[in-house]
């Protein structure tokens, strides 16, 4: 696999590649990952290094690659030293390893294309020069409907949808007695330095929900500087946010499982949504921004509530109804428990492999 994006920086790609390599390796395949990795990266045995990482500003948030003609040089000497049965390449339009896989071999190619946006003219420009090589791969993949129209309008031809994934017995975790609100818990997690994730809009509407309740304890996780954040929150209510900086995955899953609610009031840019995946697996009753990625993990509203992006008060209108009502939260918990499982990765990767397994016999 070449993930284009490095795997020391959290992200929704990377995540999925190192879910994907274990799952593959977990039923006996080969696994090799082509990656950025910078020095203070711990990665995985099956990582191989196609350089130090660099940031590029992109779709609201900066992707960390790597390009040029060193990289170019140890893609070449991956793919002929590897001999690889299938290379699946994920954001094959990303300028990294990723495209430069492609113009260095003939394939077999599998590609997953994760990106959405309403219009890309970056990606408009770039498909005469970005043709030759997409027209090398043999399969393509889109983690959803949205990511699909975004391929299809950009670039043309057709992919199989397969979301991403996750394992969901990995967040059955134990609510943490320090992290629980006297009046409720609510749960944010995600980069606190990347506005589109929309913590901006949650501390905006702490002061209503503090004043209808005084003990509510909110919980923000997430990698990047607080500092920002924090100086946001009005000081009287500061002891109600704790700040618990980038967290692993057990206390990950502690803290949406003692969450009332989780919050993900991102701003845009989303062609999925893992994270709502992972709180519903947790047993947390979602509450996130009305984005169409999000709406399609939802199900139009059925396995969450939905809220206007960017609307601090009717984030709080809807979380105080939620947090009154017991009844409510357990049917969004119930409804999300039964519906994750599809989304496990022993049900995605049998459908993964036979699309490998269609273009190795071609």
């Amino acid at each position: 696999m070449v993930c284009p994006y490095s795997l020391g920086t959290p992200g929704g790609v990377q995540n999925h590649v190192r879910d994907l390599a274990e799952a593959l390796l977990g039923v006996g395949h080969e696994v090799s990952v082509l990656a950025p990795v910078d020095d203070s990266d711990a990665v995985p045995p099956y990582v191989v290094s196609s350089g130090r990482a660099v940031g590029v500003p992109y779709n609201g948030s900066v992707a960390r690659v790597t390009f040029g003609p060193r990289t170019a040089a140890r893609v070449k000497s991956w793919l002929t030293e590897g001999q690889f049965d299938v290379v699946h390449v994920h954001e094959p339009t990303t300028p990294s390893a990723s495209i430069i896989a492609l113009w260095s071999a003939d394939g077999p190619f599998v590609s997953t294309f994760h990106t959405w946006q309403v219009r890309s003219r970056a990606m408009s420009a770039a498909a005469s020069l970005l043709r030759p090589a997409l027209e090398k791969i043999d399969a393509r993949i889109a983690v959803s409907e949205n990511a699909r129209s975004m391929m299809v309008q950009h670039i043309g031809g057709e992919a199989v949808v397969i979301p991403n994934g996750l394992y969901t017995a990995r967040f059955k975790g134990s609510p943490r007695a320090e992290w629980i609100g006297d009046n409720g818990t609510i749960s944010f997690l995600g980069r606190l330095d990347e506005p589109r994730k929309g913590l901006g809009v949650l501390v905006k509407a702490v002061p209503a929900l503090i004043a209808e309740r005084p003990g509510l304890r909110i919980l923000v996780a997430g990698s990047g500087q607080a500092d920002e954040a924090r100086r946001a929150v009005p000081g009287r209510f500061r002891d109600n946010v704790l700040f618990l900086g980038e967290i692993d995955d057990d206390a990950r899953a502690d803290m949406l499982a003692g969450s009332d609610i989780y919050v993900a009031p991102h701003l845009g840019g989303e062609s999925f949504g893992i994270v709502l995946l992972e709180a519903m697996a947790a047993g947390a009753p979602v509450l996130a921004s009305d984005l169409a990625a999000f709406r399609q993990v939802l199900d139009g509203g059925r396995l969450g509530e939905l809220f206007e992006p960017g609307n601090a008060g009717e984030l709080a209108q809807r979380a105080l109804r939620l947090l009154g009502s017991p009844d409510e939260r357990e049917k969004l918990r119930s409804a999300g428990l039964s519906a994750v499982p599809r989304y496990d990765w022993s049900v995605l990767l049998p459908e993964l492999l036979s699309v490998y397994e269609l273009v190795a016999r071609r």
